[in-house]
């Protein structure tokens, strides 16, 4: 892919987007996809904190010309060109990165590139509202993971053991308010702490990563590093893959045949479609468990109008 047109300096403004972007940076080679929503979110945002000063309708003006390059480069992609399909590709990818962290966490394997996932997770989840409001459970796993990014980032900085899985999230109630804030106070150097709570994804060491394998439906999405980084001092090891859980099936669903008097709308349609989306996104990571559980979702959707 052609390199992009850089941006100016980001104004004082626009800090809350500044992760965004640079998310955004990080993707261009890994997933374009991923790098034009970042984009899209930064500029939608940016758009509503300032379009009207000199400096922010130059930077506006700039991230927008990038927009449309990428746009370009990206021509017939389905994840550009139909909205379903991308925030279906946004929403695997976001979990698949969540479930990553959150598998390490409950094993106990703290280290940075975990926290950087963690963290990553919540932005990009951020991004999914360019699509419309967040589900419940899209909200959910945005704070929370917020939080822990948070909260091991400062257990590691203290030389403490973090507590694994999830505790005392309840006891902590400002992590949502204070993301603005915090972003203004980021430690600029991994080595050197800072006072501030909020983890900094740009302070991410890059230190060798050896492959590893990762259960299935459980790893992290494509190019993520998925290893100890070894400048925390622990010893890395192998995972051994582990069998996938699959959901139950309704054994109903092999023997339904649509009735006569079920009268779907164009909101049914959408639903079902999207449904199947998100089936096909989740096998683009081997994700057997949730591919299925969409396509029993569409299915009895189609059969029964309702869900």
């Amino acid at each position: 892919m052609a390199a992009l047109a850089s941006l100016p300096p980001l104004p004082a403004q626009f800090k809350s987007i500044q992760h965004h972007l640079r998310t955004a940076q990080e993707h261009d080679k890994r997933d374009p996809v991923v790098a034009y929503y970042c984009r899209l979110y930064a500029m939608q945002t940016g758009m509503k904190i300032d379009s009207k000063t000199p400096e922010c309708r130059k930077f506006l003006s700039k991230l927008m010309d990038q927009l449309e390059a990428l746009k370009k480069q990206l021509g017939d992609n389905e994840a550009i060109t139909q909205e379903i399909v991308g925030c279906a590709h946004l929403e695997n990818y976001a979990l698949k990165m969540f479930l990553y962290a959150d598998n390490e966490d409950r094993a106990g394997r703290f280290h940075k590139n975990m926290i950087k996932s963690f963290y990553t997770a919540s932005l990009l989840i951020d991004v999914i509202t360019v699509f419309g409001e967040l589900t419940d459970e899209n909200v959910k796993h945005r704070k929370y993971a917020r939080w822990k990014a948070t909260y091991i980032h400062n257990c590691l900085k203290n030389g403490e053991t973090p507590q694994a899985g999830p505790v005392g999230i309840e006891e902590d109630n400002d992590v949502e308010e204070n993301e603005d804030a915090g972003a203004a106070s980021l430690p600029t150097q991994p080595t050197q702490p800072s006072s501030s709570s909020t983890y900094d994804p740009s302070n991410m060491p890059s230190g060798n990563y050896t492959g590893i394998q990762i259960p299935p439906g459980a790893h992290a999405p494509a190019n993520t590093p998925a290893e100890v980084p070894h400048s925390t001092g622990v010893a890395s090891n192998t995972i051994q893959p582990t069998p996938q859980t699959i959901p139950a099936i309704d054994p109903a669903l092999f023997n339904t045949i649509s009735q006569g008097d079920i009268r779907l709308t164009p909101e049914d349609f959408a639903r079902a479609q999207k449904y199947c989306k998100y089936a096909g996104s989740a096998l683009q990571y081997e994700d057997v468990s949730t591919a299925v559980q969409n396509l029993q979702k569409a299915l009895k959707l189609l059969t029964t109008g309702r869900e």
